[in-house]
């Protein structure tokens, strides 16, 4: 079953492998890779994409960091559209946060600090290690580890988590995508502004058909 919206009061891949950031993490093993350059205000808010700006199939994705059928998408379809349309230049994804709680808040927060390239290497390792994380007594100290990985200081791991305009975004992307994209539950997939639609835990297969009829 997917999860369900709660209110909202309830509320890398070359950079991180030159960083050891891949695979199952364990944080109290991480160790601090080199320094990377903090993302300006803008680069924070603006869409991180995956693939060939120019591709001709957009993927929106909303997920949630703490959502488990967004991780196994991440973690295991994911990969096979990246080699088959992303890589080849067909399709490129934006990830749009939907944050359900406050640890997905404080995740989104963290991985949109680190530089445009360990992006998405840095949400990859983060869903593949959802289960530590989300258990953690103190998720957000948990989280900074993962942070560090992809070369943020503490510093800069708590000054994303205080920085307001940023939480604003993220907060705004959930409900630009409630209102615009009518989005009620996650994950939720909108390709080619909803000439295509796909929601939940769905196959590889069922993402290569919606894509395959938006390339003819």
């Amino acid at each position: 079953m997917n999860r369900k919206i709660l209110g909202l009061a309830g509320l890398l891949a070359t950079g991180l492998l030159a960083s050891g950031l891949t695979g199952s993490v364990t944080p109290a093993a991480a160790q601090t890779a080199a320094p990377a350059a903090t993302p300006s205000a803008a680069d924070r808010l603006g869409d991180r994409v995956l693939g060939d700006p120019n591709a001709p199939v957009t993927i929106l994705d909303y997920s949630s960091m703490t959502c488990p059928h967004c991780a196994t998408f991440h973690t295991t379809v994911l990969p096979q559209i990246k080699e088959k349309y992303i890589d080849t230049g067909k399709v490129k994804l934006i990830f749009r946060d939907f944050p359900f709680d406050q640890a997905a808040l404080r995740a989104s927060q963290i991985a949109r600090c680190a530089p445009a390239e360990r992006y998405y290497p840095l949400l990859d390792v983060m869903f593949k290690n959802q289960g530590q994380w989300t258990r953690a007594a103190d998720p957000a100290k948990a989280l900074s580890q993962y942070g560090k990985l992809a070369g943020m200081s503490q510093q800069t791991i708590d000054s994303c988590i205080a920085d307001k305009a940023l939480e604003d975004s993220i907060l705004t992307s959930r409900m630009t995508g409630e209102q615009q994209h009518k989005i009620e539950a996650t994950p939720t997939f909108i390709l080619n502004d909803g000439k295509e639609r796909i929601e939940g835990a769905q196959s590889f297969e069922t993402f290569a058909k919606a894509i395959d009829k938006l390339l003819k």
